[in-house]
Formats: C-alpha cells, structure tokens, sequence
C-alpha cells in the first residue's frame, strides 16, 4: 500500500475570518476547529488584555485548553498594544502553526490589525507624550469632533476612513501628521502587506438585516452585566495603575462604565452609551468590510445560513492537502 506524502507547509492556507462584533465568528471558529486541523489566531484588540474577560466576550480557558488559541492574555492592561506589535505576534503564530502542519484561522474585528496585515505598515514615528497631552487636553476642551475636522484639513483620506468619534485613530493621524509634517495617508501608501507570499482566504460574515444585529448586541451587552462585568471593570480600577486612558480602558463598554463608577453618569445611563457605542462600533467595522471587498479578494458570508458549507468547504479542502 503506498504511503501518503506529507503535507506541503508552503500550500498551508492562512484563513481569516472576521465581520462585525457580536456576529458569531468565534462560535464559527471553535465548531471548525472542532472538525479541521486548525488553531485560533485573535484578531481583537481588546482579548490581548489578561482580566478583559465578560466585557470582550472572551473564550473561557476551558475552551482554550481543549482548542488552540493564540494573542489572547498576552498584555498586562497597563501596557499599550500596537498594530506593529499585532503583526509581529501574528506572523510568528503563523509560522508556527503551518509548521506543525495546521491551518492558522485569524478570527476578529478589529480592523486595524487586519488592515496591517493585508496592507502592511509604515514606518511611522513612535508616541509623543508631549504631543498626545496636548491632543487630549484639545479634545477635553473642544471635542473629537473638532480634532477630526482638523485631520479632515491636514490628511482629507485618512479623515475619510476615520469616524468622528474614533478618539485614537485620530490622535495617531493627527500625531503622525503634526510631528512629521507628511500625512499618515501618504507614508501608508508605500507598504506592502506581509502575507504577500502566504494563499490566503478571507471571508466576512455579514448580517442581512441590521436591526437584527443590533438587537443581539443589546442583549449581549445586558447579558454581560448579568455576568458581573461592572464588578470586573470595578475591580480594573480598583488595582489604581490604571486610568481612562489607558488603551484596555478605551475598549467598549469598559470606557462607559468606566465614566460611571468616576461619576460621570448613573448606571442606566452607562448601559445604554455602552449599547450605543457596541452599535458605532459595528457600522464602523461594516463600512470597513465594503471597502476591504474592493480591495482584497473576500466572500461575505450571511451569519445564519452560510456555516454548514463553509465549515464542509474548509475541512475537504485542508483533507486535500492530507491535513
């Protein structure tokens, strides 16, 4: 009987899945991965954060234990995490994923980290402090609206892809453009998207209806508090090393109760900016996904009829490479 060749590392496909928060893609993921050869890769900004848990939604450690995940618990959440540090961390989980002779699925929506990947970056300039207080403090006085009107007059395309409301987007835009006197659109124009030499394949899982969407994500959110979250950002800020500005503070739901237990707003009033925000949150990530379908090849997928086949897909396609 002749003996089956081993898989070809270098035909490993890089799957990626993403879509906007609340949709479904880690459940997706996990009954994949379940059937197939594959192991977890967050694409999320916030499941980095070790004790970001009920607020992100985050894969209990059972779970984790028993399906290989990886970027999620690997920052303290008074350190900052970076999208150069994202790509950095992705690419080497990658690497060794493929070569133990697996199949990588990025799962997440975090767009930034996506955008990284599939277009690389720039060697843009480190924080500045200095200028960062002085935006904050602007803001603190006029609002971020003001200051994306002022990205909107500095770098017309990179305010065009930033929501008025996106604080740190627009902090970095305008930091980058103000200390290097050259628009943070322009220096990413020259990049290359390092899984250039990798086969990628991306899909999107995209609701039909909105209201539908929107609708699960308020009772997501009532859910978590159910589940403790205000005594877990509670218990965040009890630790004293953190502030609102944190980076794992902005995330969420964590920066709107966050404002309650300052003072800011009774609890009521906390939940529903926290709904209202989960909902920016993701008509910002859809906006995204309409523009990345013109530029990289991506199959949207309805979240309620699409998974039967797309799971089949997937594992007869891997089962092809012997995996």
């Amino acid at each position: 009987m002749a003996s089956v060749p081993p898989p070809d590392r270098a035909e490993i496909p890089v799957f990626v899945l993403t879509g906007p928060t609340g949709v479904g893609k880690t459940d997706w993921a996990v009954r994949l991965a379940e059937r197939a050869p594959i192991e977890i890769v967050s694409v999320d900004s916030a499941l980095v954060y070790r004790g970001l848990d009920i607020g992100t939604a985050k894969p209990p450690k059972a779970l984790r234990a028993r399906i290989p995940h990886h970027l999620i618990d690997i920052c303290d959440p008074a350190e900052s995490y970076s999208a150069g540090r994202f790509v950095t961390d992705a690419l080497a989980s990658i690497r060794a994923i493929r070569e133990r002779g697996r199949a990588p699925l990025l799962v997440g929506g975090t767009m930034l980290y996506l955008r990284a990947l599939f277009f690389g970056l720039a060697p843009l300039p480190k924080a500045a402090p200095e200028l960062r207080a002085e935006l904050d403090a602007r803001a603190e006085k006029k609002g971020w609206f003001a200051l994306h009107t002022e990205l909107a007059r500095l770098d017309p395309e990179a305010a065009r892809r930033i929501a008025p409301n996106d604080s740190q987007r627009i902090q970095r835009a305008l930091e980058v453009c103000l200390s290097t006197g050259r628009p943070i659109s322009e220096l990413q124009r020259g990049t290359s998207s390092p899984l250039a030499d990798l086969p990628v394949r991306q899909w999107a899982l995209v609701p039909p209806d909105r209201s539908m969407l929107h609708e699960r994500l308020e009772e997501r959110f009532h859910a978590m508090m159910k589940a403790g979250f205000l005594d877990e950002v509670r218990a965040l800020r009890a630790r004293g090393d953190l502030t609102a500005r944190c980076s794992s503070m902005r995330a969420v739901g964590y920066r709107q109760l966050w404002a309650h237990l300052d003072g800011a707003c009774d609890l009521t009033e906390a939940v529903r900016r926290s709904v209202v925000a989960t909902r920016q949150l993701a008509k910002r990530q859809l906006t995204w996904l309409r523009s990345m379908r013109q530029q990289f090849e991506t199959r949207w997928l309805d979240p309620n009829t699409a998974e039967v086949s797309w799971n089949r897909d997937i594992t007869q396609e891997l089962a092809k490479l012997g995996l």
